[in-house]
Protein backbone atom coordinates (compact mmCIF):
# COMPACT_ATOMS: atom_id res chain seq x y z
CA UNK A 1 0.00 0.00 0.00
CA UNK A 2 1.53 3.29 -1.12
CA UNK A 3 2.31 5.83 1.56
CA UNK A 4 3.02 9.46 0.72
CA UNK A 5 6.42 10.52 2.07
CA UNK A 6 5.15 13.74 3.63
CA UNK A 7 2.40 12.03 5.62
CA UNK A 8 2.74 11.29 9.30
CA UNK A 9 -0.15 8.81 9.18
CA UNK A 10 0.54 5.61 11.11
CA UNK A 11 2.15 2.76 9.24
CA UNK A 12 -0.04 -0.22 8.38
CA UNK A 13 0.40 -3.13 10.77
CA UNK A 14 -1.42 -6.40 11.27
CA UNK A 15 -3.85 -4.80 13.72
CA UNK A 16 -5.77 -3.22 10.85
CA UNK A 17 -6.02 -6.48 8.92
CA UNK A 18 -7.46 -8.57 11.76
CA UNK A 19 -11.11 -9.50 11.34
CA UNK A 20 -13.89 -10.87 13.49
CA UNK A 21 -17.03 -12.70 12.34
CA UNK A 22 -20.58 -12.04 13.56
CA UNK A 23 -23.51 -13.93 12.07
CA UNK A 24 -21.57 -14.92 8.94
CA UNK A 25 -20.40 -11.36 8.17
CA UNK A 26 -16.78 -10.22 8.52
CA UNK A 27 -15.84 -7.03 10.36
CA UNK A 28 -12.59 -5.27 11.15
CA UNK A 29 -11.67 -6.13 14.72
CA UNK A 30 -9.96 -2.77 15.35
CA UNK A 31 -13.06 -0.85 14.22
CA UNK A 32 -15.39 -2.88 16.42
CA UNK A 33 -13.10 -2.72 19.47
CA UNK A 34 -12.69 1.06 19.14
CA UNK A 35 -16.39 1.67 18.36
CA UNK A 36 -15.31 3.29 15.11
CA UNK A 37 -17.20 1.39 12.41
CA UNK A 38 -19.87 -1.29 12.54
CA UNK A 39 -20.35 -2.22 8.89
CA UNK A 40 -18.89 -5.38 7.35
CA UNK A 41 -15.69 -5.34 5.33
CA UNK A 42 -16.36 -8.54 3.39
CA UNK A 43 -16.74 -8.87 -0.38
CA UNK A 44 -20.54 -8.54 -0.25
CA UNK A 45 -20.22 -5.15 1.41
CA UNK A 46 -17.41 -4.03 -0.90
CA UNK A 47 -19.61 -4.86 -3.89
CA UNK A 48 -22.48 -2.88 -2.36
CA UNK A 49 -20.17 0.12 -1.96
CA UNK A 50 -19.17 -0.16 -5.62
CA UNK A 51 -22.86 -0.14 -6.57
CA UNK A 52 -23.40 2.87 -4.28
CA UNK A 53 -20.58 4.72 -6.03
CA UNK A 54 -22.17 4.01 -9.42
CA UNK A 55 -25.54 5.26 -8.14
CA UNK A 56 -24.04 8.48 -6.83
CA UNK A 57 -22.19 9.04 -10.09
CA UNK A 58 -25.51 8.93 -11.92
CA UNK A 59 -27.22 11.14 -9.34
CA UNK A 60 -24.43 13.71 -9.63
CA UNK A 61 -24.30 13.49 -13.45
CA UNK A 62 -20.81 11.97 -13.22
CA UNK A 63 -19.42 15.06 -11.48
CA UNK A 64 -16.78 13.95 -9.02
CA UNK A 65 -15.85 17.47 -7.93
CA UNK A 66 -18.54 20.10 -7.39
CA UNK A 67 -16.31 23.17 -7.12
CA UNK A 68 -14.36 24.19 -10.20
CA UNK A 69 -10.69 23.56 -9.46
CA UNK A 70 -8.00 24.92 -11.77
CA UNK A 71 -5.27 22.28 -11.87
CA UNK A 72 -5.52 21.00 -8.28
CA UNK A 73 -2.21 19.92 -6.82
CA UNK A 74 -3.40 17.77 -3.93
CA UNK A 75 -6.75 16.26 -2.86
CA UNK A 76 -7.58 14.39 0.35
CA UNK A 77 -10.29 11.71 0.44
CA UNK A 78 -11.54 10.84 3.94
CA UNK A 79 -12.96 7.34 4.24
CA UNK A 80 -12.10 5.88 0.84
CA UNK A 81 -13.91 2.52 1.21
CA UNK A 82 -13.33 0.71 -2.09
CA UNK A 83 -11.31 3.72 -3.35
CA UNK A 84 -13.71 4.07 -6.31
CA UNK A 85 -14.07 7.86 -5.96
CA UNK A 86 -10.35 8.36 -5.29
CA UNK A 87 -9.37 6.24 -8.31
CA UNK A 88 -11.72 8.17 -10.59
CA UNK A 89 -10.46 11.55 -9.34
CA UNK A 90 -6.81 10.53 -9.66
CA UNK A 91 -7.42 9.21 -13.17
CA UNK A 92 -9.15 12.40 -14.29
CA UNK A 93 -6.46 14.59 -12.68
CA UNK A 94 -3.12 12.90 -13.45
CA UNK A 95 -1.14 15.95 -12.37
CA UNK A 96 -2.75 15.95 -8.91
CA UNK A 97 -1.68 13.92 -5.89
CA UNK A 98 -4.70 12.19 -4.35
CA UNK A 99 -4.25 10.91 -0.80
CA UNK A 100 -7.02 8.65 0.49
CA UNK A 101 -7.45 7.51 4.10
CA UNK A 102 -9.55 4.73 5.56
CA UNK A 103 -9.61 2.69 8.74
CA UNK A 104 -9.50 -0.56 6.76
CA UNK A 105 -6.55 -1.12 4.38
CA UNK A 106 -8.48 -2.29 1.34
CA UNK A 107 -6.16 -2.47 -1.65
CA UNK A 108 -7.68 -2.41 -5.17
CA UNK A 109 -5.99 -4.50 -7.83
CA UNK A 110 -4.70 -1.43 -9.64
CA UNK A 111 -4.44 2.22 -8.64
CA UNK A 112 -3.16 5.25 -10.54
CA UNK A 113 0.42 6.26 -9.79
CA UNK A 114 -0.75 9.58 -8.34
CA UNK A 115 -3.05 7.91 -5.76
CA UNK A 116 -1.71 7.10 -2.29
CA UNK A 117 -3.82 4.91 0.00
CA UNK A 118 -3.17 5.24 3.71
CA UNK A 119 -4.65 3.81 6.90
CA UNK A 120 -5.76 5.80 9.92
CA UNK A 121 -8.77 6.26 12.16
CA UNK A 122 -10.41 9.55 11.21
CA UNK A 123 -11.74 9.84 14.74
CA UNK A 124 -8.18 10.87 15.60
CA UNK A 125 -6.84 14.32 14.78
CA UNK A 126 -5.35 14.82 11.34
CA UNK A 127 -1.55 14.65 11.18
CA UNK A 128 -1.14 16.45 7.86
CA UNK A 129 0.53 19.82 7.68
CA UNK A 130 -1.60 22.96 7.50
CA UNK A 131 -2.66 24.39 4.13
CA UNK A 132 -1.78 21.19 2.28
CA UNK A 133 -4.79 20.38 0.08
CA UNK A 134 -6.89 22.09 -2.59
CA UNK A 135 -9.92 19.96 -1.73
CA UNK A 136 -10.94 17.64 1.09
CA UNK A 137 -13.65 15.09 0.30
CA UNK A 138 -15.77 13.21 2.85
CA UNK A 139 -18.71 11.01 1.88
CA UNK A 140 -21.11 8.86 3.91
CA UNK A 141 -19.17 9.09 7.17
CA UNK A 142 -22.01 9.52 9.69
CA UNK A 143 -21.75 5.86 10.67
CA UNK A 144 -18.01 6.18 11.30
CA UNK A 145 -17.30 9.56 12.91
CA UNK A 146 -17.93 9.68 16.67
CA UNK A 147 -20.75 11.96 17.77
CA UNK A 148 -18.34 14.22 19.69
CA UNK A 149 -15.75 14.23 16.86
CA UNK A 150 -17.67 16.10 14.16
CA UNK A 151 -16.67 19.63 15.25
CA UNK A 152 -13.00 18.64 15.40
CA UNK A 153 -13.29 16.68 12.15
CA UNK A 154 -14.52 19.78 10.35
CA UNK A 155 -11.85 21.97 11.95
CA UNK A 156 -9.19 19.49 10.86
CA UNK A 157 -10.44 19.71 7.29
CA UNK A 158 -10.26 23.49 7.38
CA UNK A 159 -6.78 23.36 8.91
CA UNK A 160 -5.32 21.26 6.08
CA UNK A 161 -6.97 23.23 3.27
CA UNK A 162 -5.02 25.81 1.34
CA UNK A 163 -6.48 29.34 1.37
CA UNK A 164 -9.36 29.28 -1.10
CA UNK A 165 -9.55 25.47 -0.96
CA UNK A 166 -12.79 23.55 -0.85
CA UNK A 167 -14.37 20.93 1.38
CA UNK A 168 -16.92 18.63 -0.27
CA UNK A 169 -19.19 16.50 1.92
CA UNK A 170 -22.05 14.15 1.09
CA UNK A 171 -24.13 12.53 3.82
CA UNK A 172 -27.20 10.30 3.78
CA UNK A 173 -30.26 10.98 5.90
CA UNK A 174 -30.92 7.42 7.09
CA UNK A 175 -34.67 7.71 7.66
CA UNK A 176 -36.71 6.60 4.65
CA UNK A 177 -39.33 9.15 3.63
CA UNK A 178 -42.61 8.63 1.81
CA UNK A 179 -43.45 11.23 -0.82
CA UNK A 180 -47.17 10.59 -0.33
CA UNK A 181 -47.07 10.31 3.47
CA UNK A 182 -48.11 6.66 3.53
CA UNK A 183 -45.11 5.42 5.54
CA UNK A 184 -46.15 5.14 9.19
CA UNK A 185 -44.58 4.07 12.47
CA UNK A 186 -46.14 0.63 11.97
CA UNK A 187 -44.06 -0.03 8.86
CA UNK A 188 -40.96 -2.19 9.13
CA UNK A 189 -38.85 0.44 7.37
CA UNK A 190 -39.69 3.02 10.01
CA UNK A 191 -39.00 0.46 12.75
CA UNK A 192 -35.67 -0.38 11.08
CA UNK A 193 -34.69 3.31 11.11
CA UNK A 194 -35.74 3.71 14.73
CA UNK A 195 -33.74 0.65 15.81
CA UNK A 196 -30.70 1.72 13.84
CA UNK A 197 -30.68 5.17 15.41
CA UNK A 198 -31.21 3.60 18.84
CA UNK A 199 -28.34 1.14 18.35
CA UNK A 200 -25.80 3.90 17.70
CA UNK A 201 -27.26 6.54 20.02
CA UNK A 202 -24.49 8.35 21.86
CA UNK A 203 -21.82 6.94 19.54
CA UNK A 204 -22.67 8.26 16.07
CA UNK A 205 -24.69 11.22 14.84
CA UNK A 206 -26.86 9.68 12.15
CA UNK A 207 -28.85 12.93 11.86
CA UNK A 208 -25.82 15.13 11.27
CA UNK A 209 -26.61 15.77 7.58
CA UNK A 210 -29.09 18.67 7.90
CA UNK A 211 -26.92 20.38 10.53
CA UNK A 212 -23.68 20.27 8.54
CA UNK A 213 -23.97 23.75 6.98
CA UNK A 214 -24.34 25.37 10.41
CA UNK A 215 -21.54 23.23 11.85
CA UNK A 216 -19.22 24.12 8.97
CA UNK A 217 -19.79 27.82 9.46
CA UNK A 218 -19.08 27.39 13.18
CA UNK A 219 -15.82 25.63 12.26
CA UNK A 220 -14.76 28.67 10.23
CA UNK A 221 -15.81 27.79 6.67
CA UNK A 222 -17.30 30.45 4.40
CA UNK A 223 -19.27 30.28 1.15
CA UNK A 224 -21.21 27.27 2.40
CA UNK A 225 -23.43 25.78 -0.30
CA UNK A 226 -25.98 23.14 0.62
CA UNK A 227 -28.58 21.15 -1.23
CA UNK A 228 -30.84 18.21 -0.55
CA UNK A 229 -31.01 15.54 -3.24
CA UNK A 230 -33.89 13.03 -3.12
CA UNK A 231 -32.78 9.49 -3.83
CA UNK A 232 -35.74 7.32 -4.72
CA UNK A 233 -35.67 3.58 -4.18
CA UNK A 234 -37.57 3.10 -7.45
CA UNK A 235 -37.01 6.28 -9.44
CA UNK A 236 -39.42 6.44 -12.37
CA UNK A 237 -37.62 9.54 -13.71
CA UNK A 238 -34.41 7.65 -14.27
CA UNK A 239 -34.84 3.93 -14.69
CA UNK A 240 -31.14 3.11 -14.38
CA UNK A 241 -30.73 5.03 -11.12
CA UNK A 242 -33.83 3.38 -9.70
CA UNK A 243 -32.69 -0.13 -10.58
CA UNK A 244 -29.15 0.41 -9.28
CA UNK A 245 -30.35 2.05 -6.08
CA UNK A 246 -32.82 -0.77 -5.49
CA UNK A 247 -29.90 -3.21 -5.31
CA UNK A 248 -28.03 -0.89 -2.98
CA UNK A 249 -30.98 -0.39 -0.61
CA UNK A 250 -31.76 -4.10 -0.47
CA UNK A 251 -28.19 -4.90 0.59
CA UNK A 252 -27.85 -1.78 2.75
CA UNK A 253 -30.81 -2.74 4.96
CA UNK A 254 -29.17 -6.03 5.83
CA UNK A 255 -25.45 -5.31 5.93
CA UNK A 256 -25.38 -2.28 8.22
CA UNK A 257 -27.94 -3.74 10.63
CA UNK A 258 -26.21 -7.01 11.53
CA UNK A 259 -23.81 -5.85 14.24
CA UNK A 260 -25.77 -2.87 15.66
CA UNK A 261 -29.03 -4.80 15.98
CA UNK A 262 -27.76 -8.23 17.06
CA UNK A 263 -24.81 -7.16 19.20
CA UNK A 264 -25.57 -3.68 20.50
CA UNK A 265 -29.35 -4.05 20.87
CA UNK A 266 -29.04 -7.79 21.60
CA UNK A 267 -31.87 -8.65 19.24
CA UNK A 268 -32.08 -12.36 18.36
CA UNK A 269 -30.62 -12.77 14.90
CA UNK A 270 -33.89 -14.36 13.74
CA UNK A 271 -35.72 -11.15 14.70
CA UNK A 272 -33.11 -9.06 12.89
CA UNK A 273 -33.50 -11.15 9.75
CA UNK A 274 -37.29 -10.91 9.92
CA UNK A 275 -37.25 -7.12 10.31
CA UNK A 276 -34.77 -6.77 7.44
CA UNK A 277 -36.87 -9.03 5.21
CA UNK A 278 -40.03 -7.02 5.93
CA UNK A 279 -38.19 -3.73 5.35
CA UNK A 280 -36.88 -5.01 2.03
CA UNK A 281 -40.40 -5.86 0.86
CA UNK A 282 -41.60 -2.36 1.77
CA UNK A 283 -38.60 -0.75 0.07
CA UNK A 284 -39.78 -2.43 -3.15
CA UNK A 285 -43.39 -1.26 -2.78
CA UNK A 286 -44.04 1.44 -5.43
CA UNK A 287 -47.21 2.54 -3.63
CA UNK A 288 -45.16 3.90 -0.71
CA UNK A 289 -43.16 6.19 -3.05
CA UNK A 290 -40.10 5.95 -0.84
CA UNK A 291 -36.99 8.06 -0.98
CA UNK A 292 -33.86 8.78 1.01
CA UNK A 293 -32.19 12.16 0.89
CA UNK A 294 -28.58 13.13 0.39
CA UNK A 295 -27.20 16.31 1.88
CA UNK A 296 -24.35 17.70 -0.18
CA UNK A 297 -22.75 20.90 1.09
CA UNK A 298 -19.61 22.26 -0.44
CA UNK A 299 -17.66 25.04 1.22
CA UNK A 300 -14.35 26.77 1.63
Amino acid sequence: MASHPESQTVEVDNTYFETVTYHNRHFQQYAIANLSYFQPIDEDELERLRVWHAVLNRVFDNRLLFPTLNRPRRILDCGYGTASWAIDVATQNPGCEVIAIDIYPFQPETVPENLYLQVDDLNNRFTFQAHNFDLVHSRLMSGAIHVNRWAGYLRDMLHVLRPGGWCQLVELHHNAQSDNGSLTEAHALRQWSTRYNESLNGLKDLRVAPRLPEMMRAAGFVDVEHRMIPLHTCDTRDYDIGIANRENVQQFLGSIAVYPFAERLEMPIQDVQLLVAQARVEADDPLLKLSYSLKGPGTR
